[in-house]
């Protein structure tokens, strides 16, 4: 009976330790968590998974967004960034389809696709100026795009951007596709100009101008933004996303416009700093060079990331002019400058 009492004493002592033991443990938890600052709280949250296809191989135009990566600006916003390169036919219906939570295309591209009833919507444009320019010799008789009649332009192919480019020009300057010789010669612009297959070639103007320069080819360029204005590159998202996530957008673009806003300040260490994120970069001083080249086309006249009516104006009424479109009732719909405020 005594060793039953003894039993029981210890295992009701064994009990009051145990709770005595808990309250001691919780008034600790309590006060240490009193104690606790934002900063701490704020960390323990998971990062939001996103991600933007960028539409093209790794490449040093993508600084703003590698730079953001690196700095820490995407994990500061809460947000676990992914980057999906390649070359996408349909770039914005992927990213319907659910491939992406982002895409990085043009204006262009984005009237065509709503022009299809894809509602999705550009929030920041991120390259001010169209980057694509004409490029002819310097002792070329072309002294500007209205002397392209009757002369042989290369370009790729009928497609894409710099093929939206020639035929901008040719509106601008009441020419039409027949008035010149066209030849589609892939991605060789530079050999064909060089071998003068061909009179002039349409480009992007952060490379090949830079290419026939190192070669010691003058040559002079046009850019298609000082003729015909056309929305480039941004940021786009679905209508949906915009409604349920805003603020995760917003986070979004304002920490990609952080990046911008620190290539164009640190050009050559955002090289650098682009560099683990672009295979096979191996000459620091050409891609810095390229970089330098594509920083004014990122500024452009305005607030940086901002979209111009004006422009929209513009290019709506020269894709409508070229059957590319039917005419938009609102444009302001395709476009905000909400989020970069």
């Amino acid at each position: 009976m005594n060793g039953v009492v003894v039993l029981m004493f210890s295992r009701s002592r064994s009990l009051a330790m145990l709770v005595c033991a808990l309250f001691m443990l919780s008034i600790s938890l309590l006060a240490s968590g009193c104690g606790a600052s934002p900063s701490t709280t704020s960390t323990s949250k998971s990062a939001q998974q996103v991600s933007i296809g960028l539409g093209y191989i790794p490449d040093i135009q993508f600084a703003p967004f590698y730079v953001a990566q690196s700095k820490g600006y995407y994990k500061d916003a809460g947000l676990d960034v992914t980057f999906h390169h390649g070359i996408v036919p349909d770039l914005i219906g992927s990213m319907m389809a659910g491939k992406n939570t982002f895409v990085m295309a043009g204006g262009d591209e984005l009237l065509t696709a709503r022009n299809e009833h894809i509602q999705a919507k550009t929030v920041t444009t991120i390259f001010q100026k169209y980057p694509i320019s004409l490029v002819v010799p310097a002792d070329s008789p072309i002294k500007s795009p209205a002397d392209l009649k009757g002369h042989s332009i290369g370009i790729p192919g009928p497609y894409g951007s710099s093929y939206t480019a020639l035929l901008a020009f040719l509106y601008k300057e009441h020419l039409s596709l027949s008035d010149v010789k066209l030849q589609s010669i892939g991605f060789t612009q530079v050999a064909a100009l060089l071998a003068h297959r061909v009179d002039a070639i349409v480009g992007f103007s952060n490379n090949e101008p830079l290419q026939l320069q190192r070669r010691n080819f003058p040559v002079r360029t046009f850019a298609v933004s000082d003729y015909q204005p056309l929305v480039s590159e941004g940021i786009i998202v679905p209508e949906t996303t915009l409604q349920k996530q805003p603020e995760m957008v917003h986070q979004f673009v304002l920490a990609t416009l952080k990046g911008l806003s620190y290539v164009i300040a640190h050009p050559e260490e955002a090289v650098t700093l682009s560099k683990p994120f672009v295979p096979g970069m191996s000459n620091n001083e050409q891609t810095l060079q390229i970089l330098k080249a594509t920083i004014p086309i990122w500024q452009g006249s305005g607030a940086l990331g901002s979209n111009d009516d004006a422009t929209w104006q513009s290019m709506e009424q020269f894709m409508v002019a070229q059957k590319m479109i039917k005419p938009v009732q609102k444009l302001s719909d395709a476009y905000t400058n909400q989020y970069i405020k």
